[in-house]
């Protein structure tokens, strides 16, 4: 009984030892830089969109924005 409780507690503790590090410097993006300046390598950009460019981040947002509204997709 003792045997069995002390491998489940070592057990147990291995688990909760192998979590992997959520620390802000493992970000994939820095915050000090604004967002229409683009993440390096991100796999999620739209083609042909270039980094740096406020007014088609600005546009694209919008677009966006609108896909996602339910009153335009039903009317």
């Amino acid at each position: 009984m003792m045997r069995t409780l002390l491998i489940s507690l070592l057990a147990l503790g291995m688990f909760g030892c192998s979590e992997t590090s959520q620390s802000q410097a493992d970000a994939r993006v820095s915050g000090d830089v604004p967002p229409y300046k683009g993440a390096v390598n991100d796999p999620y950009v739209i083609k042909g969109w270039t980094a740096g460019n406020k007014t088609e981040w600005d546009t694209q947002m919008r677009n966006r924005a609108q896909a996602q509204n339910e009153y335009v997709k039903v009317n």
